[in-house]
């Protein structure tokens, strides 16, 4: 990777990665649901895959915005 971005590009590039993140976890959280009636084994997986992209998707916005995940605010 030797491209030279600026700092707006780098942004776009994150927001991006940030969004595609919440659309994987919106994505195995319903799979989380679903699997009720399918293989029980499915649903820890799902959970799993969800809470990974949850983090992914938190650690993404705190760069973009820090404190955006505070408790207090």
């Amino acid at each position: 990777m030797t491209d030279v971005v600026d700092a707006d590009e780098l942004l776009r590039r994150v927001r991006r990665a940030r969004d595609w993140a919440g659309q994987q976890e919106e994505r195995w959280r319903a799979r989380t649901d679903t699997v009720e009636g399918g293989d029980p084994r499915d649903a820890p997986a799902a959970e799993i895959f969800a809470a990974a992209y949850e983090a992914v998707r938190k650690v993404l916005d705190e760069v973009i915005d820090p404190g955006a995940n505070d408790l207090d605010g």
